[in-house]
């Protein structure tokens, strides 16, 4: 009779970055289930346009921000720039359910989770590369999904 154990060794291992992978995606979720998500520091010079969600704070954006930041945020780590210029231009966040105020959260949020990617990539001196950035974005949408339903 196998003891209670023995199913441990059965196991495959996980390999590092999948595990570093899945344990960056809890924490940044973690992050992002506060409003605003916290930021080491504010330049007012280049995020000045940023500083009423932190002294005014406001209701927390609806999902569908949160959906429409993740899908910015890929454009630009994918160096889609036509996608995101077009997008931004032509206020293409109207067409998926956003109102005109939800403008600076959406910008906010994709800026922060570009810096989030970017930072990620640097301090790993590029171990970490786009596609594992792109999964850790993934796994993050589906972890908001399930605290607040589908992200639009």
């Amino acid at each position: 009779m196998p003891s209670r154990w023995d199913h441990l060794f059965d196991l495959k291992p996980i390999p590092l970055l999948d595990h570093f992978v899945e344990e960056v995606a809890k924490l940044l979720t973690k992050d992002l289930r506060q409003w605003p998500p916290p930021v080491s520091e504010l330049d007012l010079d280049t995020g000045g346009a940023f500083a009423a969600l932190f002294t005014e704070p406001g209701a927390r954006p609806s999902p569908a921000v949160y959906a429409e930041a993740f899908r910015l945020t890929r454009w630009e780590l994918g160096h889609e720039t036509d996608a995101y210029d077009d997008y931004m231009r032509n206020k293409r966040y109207l067409e998926h359910g956003l109102a005109p105020t939800d403008r600076t959260p959406l910008l906010f949020l994709s800026r922060w989770l570009t810096e989030q990617m970017l930072g990620l990539s640097e301090a790993t001196e590029g171990r970490v590369k786009r596609k594992h950035l792109r999964e850790i974005l993934d796994r993050m949408e589906s972890k908001l999904r399930q605290d607040s339903g589908p992200l639009a």
